[in-house]
């Protein structure tokens, strides 16, 4: 088994390691570390929990300071001027994802000596603005916040050497996509691309055949899955009946820390409101409240004040915590995945974990989807009041409802493709086609040599070089790679 010094990280990495308590790479980050050095593109789809964060901050916290030192053993006329520039920028959905990400770079790089700030919406901006006037290495980011630094000046993007699209399914469905194209826009054309996703439906693919080149495609499917450890179970039920369940499975069912799914931010609202009336110490979590509020309230659900959390799929984006024992969908998801990210945040760590949802008739296509998906059938709860032993025929007036009765938006089960992405396989072999002439070459790999390492810069040079000799353009690859598992 590999070892995070068999990754070649140096040492301020490896000792900030150890004090964070990691003791051996997951997949993910066995086989994205080493690639990422070598300054490949990369396309890594694996699930949440996974460990994707770090196989990321890793080897850019490392190349940052490899080139930092090679810095400061410059002479003082080629020193870099000035104060730190943005050198990698990491792009993600949420305010919570983003400062856990940013947290993560801390507790990496405490003993590099390496700067990374965090920005996002929802809060005052004027703290933000003076971290990133005092100067930092790494950006982390909401698309809408950076923009707006970026258009009042605060922000320069032209230094940015690597760029990173975390949860990037997620950042499609919240609607991100034109902000990210307009960010790219402002990023030099000459740069390493990282793209991390839960999931790789369609538009995903097509986003990472635009902006990566020749990407090593990394899939991890977890040893055991998320579906296989814990206890799922779905409850037939009229729409109007599902306050009166839920007061009555938490009285008779439900076990420890509890997180409850809604579809909206107003049904998020109306359940929490009901389960203080029944006596349950609980509190919502969406959209729509303040930075202050939503990091409040978690702190408080982290360290058990709280009993319930009610939350919307957006808002639980970034809520990472082990203690969860049981999840209820009390409006049944979309989409198979958003179901199975749900459900992923009970049984964490190897432990048990259980998860019942709450199937409406208007809902049954989406129940059916799920079952699909997840190639097993969810075993249907009996003795609870409402329950009934099979799916509710669809009363056509429901279908405007969710669980706060606005209107929900619901796909009608709509279920996405998964791709494999191109790029070679992470053994270093590449599928027939062969290499395509032209366009932008791998920094620190020049046609026809032996991989090595150096400064982010120096990576760049065969890349600017290749790119002029055949006329400037960036091209993409033409040949068909493959994905590992």
């Amino acid at each position: 088994m590999k070892t995070f010094e068999d990754l070649g990280l140096a040492a301020p990495l490896l000792d900030g390691l150890e004090k964070a308590g990691y003791k051996t790479p997951t997949p993910i980050q066995a086989q994205s570390i080493p690639e990422i050095l070598d300054g490949y593109d990369v396309l890594g789809a694996a699930q949440t929990g996974t460990g994707k964060t770090a196989a990321f901050a890793l080897p850019i916290l490392q190349l940052l300071w490899e080139d930092d030192q090679e810095n400061r053993s410059q002479p003082r006329g080629r020193k870099r001027p000035g104060r730190r520039p943005i050198r990698a920028l990491v792009l993600s959905p949420t305010r919570e994802l983003s400062a856990q990400i940013e947290s993560n770079f801390r507790i990496y790089g405490k003993k590099t000596k390496l700067r990374s700030t965090v920005i996002f919406g929802g809060v005052n901006q004027n703290p933000q603005v003076r971290e990133l006037q005092s100067g930092v290495d790494t950006l982390v980011a909401t698309p809408g916040r950076l923009l707006d630094l970026v258009s009042q000046g605060f922000v320069d993007l032209k230094d940015v050497e690597i760029l990173v699209l975390d949860e990037a399914d997620h950042m499609l469905d919240m609607g991100f996509l034109p902000d990210v194209k307009r960010i790219l826009k402002l990023l030099p054309s000459e740069r390493q691309n990282l793209l991390f996703s839960a999931t790789m439906p369609g538009p995903i693919r097509k986003l990472a055949d635009e902006i990566l080149v020749e990407p090593v495609t990394i899939r991890i499917a977890p040893q055991k899955p998320t579906v296989e450890r814990i206890e799922q179970a779905v409850c037939f039920v009229a729409q109007a009946d599902k306050p009166s369940l839920l007061k009555e499975y938490f009285h008779s069912q439900a076990t420890g820390s509890t997180l409850v799914f809604t579809r909206t931010k107003h049904g998020a609202d109306a359940v929490a409101r009901r389960l203080v009336k029944a006596g349950l110490k609980a509190a919502a979590i969406h959209g729509n409240k303040t930075q202050a509020n939503r990091v409040r309230t978690l702190n408080k659900f982290k360290n058990e004040e709280l009993d319930v959390l009610v939350a919307t799929d957006v808002a639980a984006r970034g809520i990472d915590i082990d203690g969860i024992q049981t999840v209820i969908n009390y409006d049944t998801p979309n989409t198979p995945e958003a179901y199975v990210h749900r459900i992923g945040r009970t049984g964490r760590a190897g432990r048990e974990g259980q998860t019942v949802m709450f199937c409406a008739g208007h809902e049954t296509k989406l129940f059916l989807a799920i079952q699909r998906h997840i190639k097993r059938d969810i075993p249907v709860m009996k003795g609870l009041p409402g329950c009934q032993a099979r799916p509710l025929a669809d009363p056509g007036t429901d279908s405007s409802k969710s669980s706060g009765n606005r209107r929900s938006g619901a796909s009608g089960g709509q279920r996405r493709a998964s791709g494999s992405g191109a790029g070679r396989n992470t053994d270093g072999t590449a599928k027939p086609g062969g290499a395509k002439s032209g366009g932008r070459r791998r920094r620190g790999r020049a046609e026809g040599s032996v991989s090595r390492r150096g400064s982010t810069v120096g990576r760049k040079s065969a890349a600017k070089e290749a790119g002029k000799s055949q006329g400037g353009g960036k091209k993409r690859r033409s040949r068909n790679r493959g994905s590992s598992s």
